[in-house]
Protein backbone atom coordinates (compact mmCIF):
# COMPACT_ATOMS: atom_id res chain seq x y z
CA UNK A 1 0.00 0.00 0.00
CA UNK A 2 2.12 3.09 -1.04
CA UNK A 3 0.45 6.96 -1.90
CA UNK A 4 2.41 8.34 -5.16
CA UNK A 5 2.75 11.75 -6.44
CA UNK A 6 4.09 12.85 -9.56
CA UNK A 7 4.82 15.88 -10.82
CA UNK A 8 3.48 16.90 -14.76
CA UNK A 9 3.59 20.33 -14.13
CA UNK A 10 5.20 22.77 -11.82
CA UNK A 11 5.05 26.40 -13.04
CA UNK A 12 2.91 29.40 -11.59
CA UNK A 13 1.49 32.28 -14.05
CA UNK A 14 2.11 30.61 -17.40
CA UNK A 15 4.27 28.04 -18.92
CA UNK A 16 7.85 28.40 -19.58
CA UNK A 17 9.13 26.08 -22.83
CA UNK A 18 12.52 27.90 -22.86
CA UNK A 19 15.95 26.45 -22.90
CA UNK A 20 16.85 27.92 -19.56
CA UNK A 21 13.70 26.19 -17.54
CA UNK A 22 14.62 22.50 -18.79
CA UNK A 23 16.01 21.48 -15.27
CA UNK A 24 13.13 22.23 -13.44
CA UNK A 25 10.11 22.35 -15.99
CA UNK A 26 7.89 24.98 -17.29
CA UNK A 27 4.72 23.51 -17.46
CA UNK A 28 1.99 24.90 -15.30
CA UNK A 29 0.16 23.26 -12.63
CA UNK A 30 -0.82 19.81 -12.41
CA UNK A 31 0.21 16.68 -10.56
CA UNK A 32 -0.90 12.93 -10.58
CA UNK A 33 -1.57 11.19 -7.50
CA UNK A 34 -2.00 7.29 -7.23
CA UNK A 35 -3.30 5.86 -4.02
CA UNK A 36 -2.29 2.02 -4.67
CA UNK A 37 -3.70 2.07 -8.32
CA UNK A 38 -6.64 5.04 -7.28
CA UNK A 39 -5.23 7.45 -9.74
CA UNK A 40 -6.65 10.60 -10.11
CA UNK A 41 -5.34 14.46 -10.67
CA UNK A 42 -4.90 18.06 -8.84
CA UNK A 43 -4.84 21.10 -11.03
CA UNK A 44 -5.40 21.29 -15.18
CA UNK A 45 -2.32 23.57 -15.96
CA UNK A 46 -0.64 22.93 -19.49
CA UNK A 47 0.98 19.29 -17.65
CA UNK A 48 -2.33 17.76 -17.92
CA UNK A 49 -1.80 17.56 -21.72
CA UNK A 50 0.97 14.82 -21.06
CA UNK A 51 -1.09 13.02 -18.20
CA UNK A 52 -3.81 12.72 -20.40
CA UNK A 53 -1.77 10.66 -23.08
CA UNK A 54 -0.18 8.54 -20.32
CA UNK A 55 -4.10 8.23 -18.60
CA UNK A 56 -5.61 7.12 -22.39
CA UNK A 57 -2.26 5.02 -23.01
CA UNK A 58 -2.55 3.11 -19.47
CA UNK A 59 -6.54 2.76 -20.54
CA UNK A 60 -7.79 5.02 -17.69
CA UNK A 61 -11.41 5.54 -18.31
CA UNK A 62 -12.98 7.13 -14.76
CA UNK A 63 -11.02 10.53 -13.86
CA UNK A 64 -11.39 12.73 -11.12
CA UNK A 65 -9.55 16.22 -11.29
CA UNK A 66 -9.77 18.34 -8.30
CA UNK A 67 -9.16 22.18 -8.83
CA UNK A 68 -7.73 24.68 -6.73
CA UNK A 69 -9.42 27.55 -8.52
CA UNK A 70 -9.67 28.42 -11.97
CA UNK A 71 -7.26 31.11 -13.06
CA UNK A 72 -5.39 30.14 -16.38
CA UNK A 73 -1.95 28.62 -15.20
CA UNK A 74 -4.57 26.03 -13.82
CA UNK A 75 -7.21 25.29 -15.93
CA UNK A 76 -5.88 26.12 -19.33
CA UNK A 77 -4.23 22.62 -20.22
CA UNK A 78 -8.04 21.19 -19.88
CA UNK A 79 -9.11 21.49 -23.70
CA UNK A 80 -6.00 19.38 -24.89
CA UNK A 81 -7.25 16.99 -21.77
CA UNK A 82 -7.17 13.38 -23.82
CA UNK A 83 -9.74 11.25 -22.30
CA UNK A 84 -12.28 13.95 -22.26
CA UNK A 85 -12.80 13.47 -25.64
CA UNK A 86 -13.12 9.49 -25.12
CA UNK A 87 -16.96 8.72 -25.21
CA UNK A 88 -16.23 5.48 -23.57
CA UNK A 89 -14.35 7.53 -20.33
CA UNK A 90 -15.81 9.56 -17.61
CA UNK A 91 -14.33 12.69 -16.26
CA UNK A 92 -15.47 14.12 -13.27
CA UNK A 93 -14.46 17.81 -12.61
CA UNK A 94 -14.15 19.04 -8.36
CA UNK A 95 -14.31 22.74 -7.50
CA UNK A 96 -15.13 23.71 -4.11
CA UNK A 97 -14.34 27.68 -4.54
CA UNK A 98 -17.30 28.37 -7.07
CA UNK A 99 -20.69 26.79 -5.54
CA UNK A 100 -21.82 30.26 -4.65
CA UNK A 101 -21.04 31.84 -8.49
CA UNK A 102 -22.73 29.48 -11.40
CA UNK A 103 -20.19 27.04 -10.71
CA UNK A 104 -17.01 24.85 -12.78
CA UNK A 105 -18.83 24.04 -15.91
CA UNK A 106 -19.57 27.28 -16.62
CA UNK A 107 -16.15 28.82 -16.27
CA UNK A 108 -14.96 25.70 -17.94
CA UNK A 109 -17.24 26.23 -20.98
CA UNK A 110 -16.36 29.98 -21.08
CA UNK A 111 -13.06 29.29 -21.70
CA UNK A 112 -13.43 27.48 -24.42
CA UNK A 113 -16.06 29.39 -26.26
CA UNK A 114 -15.48 32.05 -29.12
CA UNK A 115 -13.59 33.57 -29.65
CA UNK A 116 -10.90 32.43 -26.93
CA UNK A 117 -11.03 28.80 -28.05
CA UNK A 118 -12.52 27.06 -31.88
CA UNK A 119 -13.46 23.89 -29.61
CA UNK A 120 -15.86 23.92 -27.47
CA UNK A 121 -16.74 22.27 -24.22
CA UNK A 122 -19.65 20.29 -26.04
CA UNK A 123 -17.30 18.68 -28.37
CA UNK A 124 -15.70 16.54 -25.34
CA UNK A 125 -17.18 13.34 -25.61
CA UNK A 126 -16.82 11.54 -22.42
CA UNK A 127 -19.34 11.76 -19.89
CA UNK A 128 -18.76 14.85 -17.95
CA UNK A 129 -19.39 15.21 -14.13
CA UNK A 130 -19.44 18.92 -12.76
CA UNK A 131 -18.88 18.41 -9.13
CA UNK A 132 -19.32 22.06 -6.81
CA UNK A 133 -18.71 21.31 -3.60
CA UNK A 134 -18.05 23.40 -0.08
CA UNK A 135 -14.80 24.44 0.82
CA UNK A 136 -13.89 23.43 4.08
CA UNK A 137 -15.92 19.90 4.09
CA UNK A 138 -14.16 16.38 3.42
CA UNK A 139 -15.65 13.74 1.50
CA UNK A 140 -14.38 10.13 0.62
CA UNK A 141 -13.21 10.39 -3.36
CA UNK A 142 -12.86 6.44 -3.60
CA UNK A 143 -13.92 3.85 -0.72
CA UNK A 144 -10.05 4.14 0.83
CA UNK A 145 -9.42 7.86 -0.03
CA UNK A 146 -10.56 10.94 1.91
CA UNK A 147 -10.30 14.03 0.68
CA UNK A 148 -10.41 17.00 3.65
CA UNK A 149 -10.45 20.35 1.71
CA UNK A 150 -9.56 24.09 3.28
CA UNK A 151 -10.11 27.98 2.14
CA UNK A 152 -7.04 29.71 0.96
CA UNK A 153 -6.22 33.22 0.92
CA UNK A 154 -6.19 34.16 -3.30
CA UNK A 155 -7.85 36.53 -5.29
CA UNK A 156 -11.15 34.69 -6.59
CA UNK A 157 -10.54 31.78 -3.95
CA UNK A 158 -8.88 28.88 -3.93
CA UNK A 159 -8.88 25.32 -2.19
CA UNK A 160 -6.24 23.95 -0.93
CA UNK A 161 -6.38 19.49 -0.04
CA UNK A 162 -5.46 16.96 2.19
CA UNK A 163 -5.44 13.59 0.71
CA UNK A 164 -5.52 10.18 3.50
CA UNK A 165 -5.15 7.17 2.26
CA UNK A 166 -3.92 3.88 4.69
CA UNK A 167 -2.43 6.21 7.30
CA UNK A 168 -0.58 8.30 4.85
CA UNK A 169 -1.24 11.95 4.22
CA UNK A 170 -0.36 14.35 1.12
CA UNK A 171 -1.25 18.40 0.86
CA UNK A 172 -1.59 20.50 -1.92
CA UNK A 173 -1.54 24.19 -0.68
CA UNK A 174 -1.58 26.48 -3.58
CA UNK A 175 -2.23 29.67 -4.46
CA UNK A 176 -2.34 31.23 -1.25
CA UNK A 177 -0.50 34.50 0.34
CA UNK A 178 0.32 34.45 3.59
CA UNK A 179 0.37 37.63 5.83
CA UNK A 180 3.52 38.48 7.51
CA UNK A 181 4.14 37.77 11.72
CA UNK A 182 1.05 35.46 11.07
CA UNK A 183 0.40 31.66 10.62
CA UNK A 184 -2.68 30.70 8.55
CA UNK A 185 -4.67 28.43 10.90
CA UNK A 186 -6.68 27.28 8.21
CA UNK A 187 -3.49 25.49 6.81
CA UNK A 188 -2.31 24.53 10.04
CA UNK A 189 -5.35 22.32 10.34
CA UNK A 190 -5.30 21.19 7.30
CA UNK A 191 -1.36 20.26 7.30
CA UNK A 192 -1.32 18.96 10.80
CA UNK A 193 1.55 15.87 10.69
CA UNK A 194 1.44 15.43 7.16
CA UNK A 195 3.86 13.60 5.61
CA UNK A 196 4.02 15.31 2.35
CA UNK A 197 3.07 19.61 1.99
CA UNK A 198 3.25 20.83 -1.71
CA UNK A 199 3.68 24.44 -1.09
CA UNK A 200 2.80 27.72 -3.22
CA UNK A 201 6.47 28.84 -3.09
CA UNK A 202 5.70 31.67 -6.04
CA UNK A 203 8.40 34.42 -4.49
CA UNK A 204 11.44 34.99 -2.56
CA UNK A 205 11.07 37.23 0.54
CA UNK A 206 12.76 39.97 -1.46
CA UNK A 207 10.20 39.36 -3.86
CA UNK A 208 7.20 39.11 -1.49
CA UNK A 209 6.46 43.06 -0.60
CA UNK A 210 5.87 44.39 -3.92
CA UNK A 211 3.43 41.10 -4.80
CA UNK A 212 1.14 41.36 -1.87
CA UNK A 213 -2.19 40.63 -3.19
CA UNK A 214 -1.41 38.67 -5.93
CA UNK A 215 -2.25 35.40 -3.58
CA UNK A 216 1.12 34.01 -2.94
CA UNK A 217 3.65 33.04 -0.73
CA UNK A 218 6.85 31.80 -0.21
CA UNK A 219 9.23 28.86 0.62
CA UNK A 220 10.47 30.44 3.65
CA UNK A 221 6.48 30.35 5.33
CA UNK A 222 6.28 27.08 3.82
CA UNK A 223 8.96 25.92 5.94
CA UNK A 224 7.65 27.92 9.03
CA UNK A 225 4.06 26.24 8.87
CA UNK A 226 5.48 22.93 8.31
CA UNK A 227 7.90 22.81 11.03
CA UNK A 228 4.87 24.19 13.41
CA UNK A 229 2.72 21.61 11.89
CA UNK A 230 5.15 18.70 12.49
CA UNK A 231 4.96 18.03 8.65
CA UNK A 232 7.59 15.49 8.08
CA UNK A 233 8.27 16.69 3.80
CA UNK A 234 8.05 20.46 2.11
CA UNK A 235 7.81 20.51 -1.89
CA UNK A 236 8.32 23.60 -2.84
CA UNK A 237 6.02 24.43 -5.76
CA UNK A 238 4.38 27.02 -8.35
CA UNK A 239 7.42 28.43 -9.05
CA UNK A 240 8.12 31.82 -10.75
CA UNK A 241 8.46 31.93 -14.54
CA UNK A 242 11.23 34.37 -13.96
CA UNK A 243 13.36 31.60 -11.62
CA UNK A 244 15.24 30.27 -14.44
CA UNK A 245 16.86 27.04 -13.80
CA UNK A 246 19.97 28.81 -12.23
CA UNK A 247 17.86 30.80 -10.04
CA UNK A 248 16.20 27.39 -8.87
CA UNK A 249 19.27 25.46 -8.29
CA UNK A 250 20.17 28.33 -5.43
CA UNK A 251 16.70 28.78 -4.35
CA UNK A 252 16.94 24.84 -3.70
CA UNK A 253 20.59 25.47 -1.60
CA UNK A 254 19.35 27.89 0.39
CA UNK A 255 16.22 26.30 0.98
CA UNK A 256 17.72 22.98 2.10
CA UNK A 257 20.27 25.06 4.38
CA UNK A 258 17.18 25.63 6.23
CA UNK A 259 15.80 22.76 6.75
CA UNK A 260 16.98 19.05 5.25
CA UNK A 261 13.02 18.04 4.83
CA UNK A 262 13.03 20.34 2.00
CA UNK A 263 12.60 19.45 -1.62
CA UNK A 264 11.92 21.50 -4.79
CA UNK A 265 9.24 20.14 -7.19
CA UNK A 266 10.95 19.45 -10.96
CA UNK A 267 8.56 18.47 -13.50
CA UNK A 268 8.84 14.76 -13.97
CA UNK A 269 9.52 14.14 -10.15
CA UNK A 270 8.12 11.16 -8.10
CA UNK A 271 7.52 10.89 -4.63
CA UNK A 272 6.82 7.66 -3.23
CA UNK A 273 5.06 7.99 0.56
Amino acid sequence: MSLKVKFWGVRGSIACPSINHIGYGGNTSCIEVNANGHRFILDAGTGIRGLGREFSKDGISDVHILLTHTHWDHINGFPFFEPAYDPNATVHIHAGHLRRSGGIQGVLAAQMDNPMFPVPLSAMMAKMRFEDFQVGRAFDLFDDVKIVTAPLNHPNGSTGYRIEFDGLSACYVTDTEHVPGTMDQNILDLIKDADLVIYDSTYTEEEFPAKVGWGHSTWNEGVKLCREAGVKQLAIFHHDPDHDDKFMKNLEAEAKAEWDDVIVAREGMEIEL
